[in-house]
C-alpha cells in the first residue's frame, strides 16, 4: 500500500478524471502527443501486455530521447517477437542520444539475425554488449568526422538503459545512471514490491569509485571530489556511457576542446567504459509490471514509491502520473508550489529539476509464457518531438 506522505499522489487515482485534468484524460493519438514542454503517449500495447510513456523537458533542447520497439527482435522473417524499450540521457547535447535512438535497435536486430540459428534463438548479453559498441564506434566516427567545424560534439555523451523480452527472458543493459525497476508482487504480504534490475555507473557510489580504481591503478586523480560531488577526472560523474569521444580517444583531448572538457594528463586507454551491466533472467506471474526512466525520476522517487503510485493508479496515463510525482517533490524542495513550477520556461526550469523520460510496461503472463505471440507491431519514438514553447500541462 502507498505510504501516508504519497497518498495526496495516488488518491486521485480512484477518482473518476475530470476535464481538464491533463494527467488523467484518454489520449487517443497513435504515435504520441506534445503539448507544451511534455510528450506522452498515455496507453498502448505491445506484444506482451500494455504501456505508457512520457517524457518532460527541462533543458533549452531536450536531451532525452527514448524508444518502444515491439515486434520482430531479428533482422530475419522466422525469427521469434519480443518488446524493445531503450531510454537514453544526454549529457552535453542531444547528438548521442539522438544517434543512439535511431541506430542501437537496429543493431541489435541485425547483430541477432547474424547470429540466429535453429538452435539458438540469437538474442543473448553478448548480442546486446555487441550493439553497444557497434553504435559507440559509429557515434565516435562520427565525432572524427565533424571534429574540425564542431569540435564540442567530443564532449556530447549520453547514458545508455535497454530492456528487451524476448522468448520468456527479460534482459536488463544499462551504461551510466538510468534505472529499471520492476513491480513484483509478494503473495505472502500482498503488497507489490520494488525490484531494482539495473546497476547504476555513477561516481557517488563507492563500489563505482573502486572499480575506476581497479581499472586505472596509475591515476591517484581518476575519481575526484569536486564540490562536493563525485567526478570522473574530476569532470563527469557517470562512469559509463556511450559517446563522450574525448574522455575515450585521446585524440579528442586537445584544442578546440574547450579547456573544461579536457584532461591535463595524457591518456593511453578510455577512461569511461561503453560496455554495459547486463541481467538476464526470466519472467515469473508475480512480475507485475517494469518502470525504465532516466535520473531525472529517480532524483525525486524512490524505487518503492515509484512502485506504489504505479501499483494504484489506473495504467492510463500513468507515466505522466509518476512525473507529475516527480515534479511536485522537485516544487517542494525549492519551497515553491507545483503550479508555480508548471509556468517555467525550458533552461530556466532545469534549475528544478533535469529532463525526465518515463516508460511503464505491463506484462501479461499468459502471452509471456506462449512460445510464439502475434502482438502488435509497434514502433513509438518518444522525447524528439516536443515543441519548445512554454508548458501549460505538467
Amino acid at each position: 500500500m502507498a505510504t501516508t506522505s504519497w497518498r495526496k499522489i495516488v488518491y486521485p487515482c480512484w477518482r473518476p478524471a475530470t476535464e481538464g485534468d491533463g494527467f488523467g484524460n484518454s489520449i487517443a493519438d497513435t504515435n504520441g502527443r506534445s503539448e507544451g514542454l511534455l510528450w506522452y503517449k498515455d496507453y498502448g500495447h505491445h506484444v506482451y501486455g500494455d504501456f505508457s510513456m512520457a517524457v518532460i523537458q527541462a533543458n533549452n533542447i531536450v536531451e532525452d530521447h527514448s524508444q518502444l520497439e515491439s515486434g520482430s527482435m531479428s533482422s530475419v522473417d522466422f525469427g521469434p517477437q519480443g518488446t524493445f524499450v531503450g531510454v537514453y540521457d544526454g549529457h552535453g547535447g542531444p547528438e548521442a542520444a539522438r544517434f543512439i535512438n535511431n541506430h542501437l535497435f537496429d543493431h541489435i536486430k541485425t547483430i541477432r539475425g547474424a547470429e540466429f540459428t535453429s538452435d539458438n534463438d540469437g538474442m543473448s548479453a553478448d548480442v546486446i554488449t555487441k550493439a553497444f559498441l557497434a553504435t559507440e564506434e559509429e557515434f565516435l566516427s562520427l565525432v572524427r568526422q565533424q571534429w574540425s567545424i564542431q569540435p564540442q560534439i567530443a564532449a556530447v555523451g549520453s547514458c545508455c538503459l535497454v530492456g528487451i523480452i524476448c522468448d520468456g527472458l527479460l534482459y536488463i543493459a544499462n551504461a551510466g545512471d538510468s534505472r529499471a525497476v520492476l513491480g513484483r508482487l509478494d503473495k505472502a504480504f500482498k503488497e507489490v514490491k520494488a525490484v531494482q534490475l539495473s546497476a547504476e555507473h555513477n561516481a557517488s557510489y563507492e563500489s563505482v569509485r573502486e572499480e575506476l580504481h581497479s581499472l586505472h591503478p596509475e591515476d591517484s586523480q581518476i575519481v575526484v571530489l569536486k564540490h562536493k560531488v563525485w567526478r570522473v577526472k574530476g569532470i563527469i560523474q557517470v562512469s559509463r556511457s556511450l559517446g563522450d569521444a574525448y574522455l575515450k580517444r585521446s585524440e579528442f583531448n586537445r584544442e578546440p576542446l574547450l579547456p573544461k572538457f579536457r584532461v591535463r594528463e595524457p591518456f593511453h586507454k578510455p577512461i569511461l567504459k561503453a560496455e554495459p551491466s547486463i541481467v538476464v533472467q526470466k519472467l515469473y506471474p508475480e512480475d507485475q509490471f517494469l518502470i525504465f526512466a532516466s535520473d531525472g525520476l529517480w532524483e525525486h522517487l524512490s524505487n518503492q514509491e515509484a512502485v506504489d503510485i504505479v501499483n494504484n493508479c489506473r495504467r492510463n496515463g500513468i507515466a505522466r502520473k509518476l512525473i507529475k510525482a516527480a515534479l511536485i517533490d522537485a516544487a517542494k524542495k525549492r519551497e515553491m508550489r507545483y503550479s508555480d513550477l508548471k509556468k517555467v520556461d525550458r533552461g530556466v526550469r532545469r534549475h528544478f529539476h533535469d529532463d525526465i523520460t518515463v516508460i511503464v510496461l505491463f506484462l501479461d503472463s499468459n502471452l509471456i509464457s506462449r512460445s510464439s505471440c502475434n502482438g502488435p507491431m509497434l514502433s513509438i519514438r518518444g522525447g524528439g518531438g516536443i515543441s519548445m514553447g512554454v508548458n501549460n500541462l505538467v
